[in-house]
């Protein structure tokens, strides 16, 4: 099961509200999913007043939404220094339908579409100018990233090598301007890291933290070694690998673990265009972006590509260009795309089953600001976001 963030931050105000009727310590004793006869028993116990708790557990949820509208606007604005693109940022997270339609829902998709940009923002930010008080801050929300979904786990691996790609794409002049060596950027990409761990587990109150992995009960194939998923075991039981601490809570191991058993063995089949099979569609999702985005948005989509092609050609020849001088590189489209991108190659290589288009919403939030870039259109000719700041304030 994904992390607890999203459902215990709406739960609060119910808790507040209201007195619980259900006993749910029977549910969490084995390793199957408790969720959907719990929820079941829940609503019966409530009755007729479940209703009203369940909308203020929606409403609980706004919040996440308006965070990823200002994430989109900041990154939007810093990363295209205009102002406009902010705007449009902004606008085209609040317009974009199933953004929209999952805001007000308990899941976890559209909390991990903010966080996750709100953290890709700010670690691009840190690679402009790696500083502590940078890194300490991409940190604290890279942590809260995890806790919204296990989507974002692979960053660990996704930041150090985009470090290292800006680093290696890094203009020779400009190293030779950096004061802040590749060892210092190093410790500070640890500590960023690091602290990002410490959050996710603060979210779970360090409950069985450092767990040797032995003494995991797994029942996933790939963890357990066993042919059939969902049989108990563990591979690693009288290895070396079994001795060794695993830094993240229990729970959130077992959680990953019993979606793995999930991707491994489907029992309901699945859907796409008049088909049921057991098994996915390796497009399925492609197929989604199709269908599910209204075509205003992907045209903006394919604008944002092509509109930069042609002011490349129209500097080339001389001519006056579209969106202006816009200071962002190759290596910063790069940062912005690559963890959105990553996210929809793993979800679409998930073939077991095909459900949810929500599950790569922050694909759809990292276009969006993408595509904010036209907004760079209506800015005055000369002037960028940063130069009108300057010129506004006083010497």
């Amino acid at each position: 099961m994904n992390p607890p963030l999203v459902r215990v931050w709406a739960a609060l105000p119910v808790w507040v509200v209201a007195t619980p009727k259900t006993d749910v310590g029977e549910f969490f004793l084995g390793v199957d999913r408790p969720e959907y006869d719990l929820g079941a028993r829940y609503v019966k116990s409530e009755g007729d007043g479940f209703l009203q708790l369940l909308t203020l557990a929606r409403l609980a949820c706004l919040p996440f939404t308006i965070a990823g509208a200002l994430f989109a606007r900041a990154f939007a604005r810093e990363l295209f220094d205009s102002e406009w693109a902010g705007f449009c940022g902004l606008l085209l997270w609040c317009i974009e339908p199933n953004i929209l339609g999952h805001s007000a829902l308990i899941t976890n998709d559209v909390a991990c579409s903010a966080f996750g940009l709100g953290a890709t923002w700010l670690f691009w930010r840190w690679l402009k100018q790696p500083t502590w008080e940078r890194a300490v801050i991409a940190g604290l929300v890279f942590g809260i990233a995890q806790l919204t979904k296990m989507s974002w786990l692979m960053l660990f691996g996704l930041w150090p090598l985009l470090w290292l790609l800006w680093l290696w794409c890094e203009p020779q002049q400009k190293q030779s301007q950096n004061p802040v060596s590749w060892r210092k950027q190093a410790c500070q990409l640890a500590g960023m890291l690091a602290l990002g761990l410490y959050i996710m587990n603060l979210g779970y109150a360090f409950d069985g933290t450092c767990t040797q992995l032995k003494k995991f009960n797994f029942v996933s194939s790939m963890l357990t070694g066993l042919d059939t998923p969902g049989e108990v075991g563990n591979r690693f039981r009288g290895s070396v690998l079994g001795e060794l601490p695993v830094p993240l809570p229990e729970q959130y191991v077992l959680g990953f673990d019993l979606q793995k058993k999930d991707f491994e063995y489907w029992p309901r089949k699945s859907y796409l265009r008049g088909e049921w099979k057991q098994g996915g569609w390796w497009y399925y999702y492609l197929y989604g972006l199709w269908v599910k985005v209204p075509h205003g948005i992907q045209l903006l989509w394919l604008l944002a590509v092509v509109v930069p092609l042609w002011d490349w050609r129209q500097r080339h020849l001389g001519r006056p260009t579209l969106l202006g001088d816009s200071p962002c590189s190759g290596r910063d489209l790069l940062v912005l795309l690559a963890p959105g991108v990553c996210l929809f190659v793993l979800v679409s290589a998930q073939l077991e089953f095909n459900e949810h288009f929500r599950y790569v919403l922050p694909t759809i939030a990292t276009l969006q600001v993408f595509a904010a870039r036209l907004g760079r259109v209506f800015e005055p000719v000369g002037e960028t976001a940063i130069q009108s700041q300057t010129t506004a304030a006083p010497a």
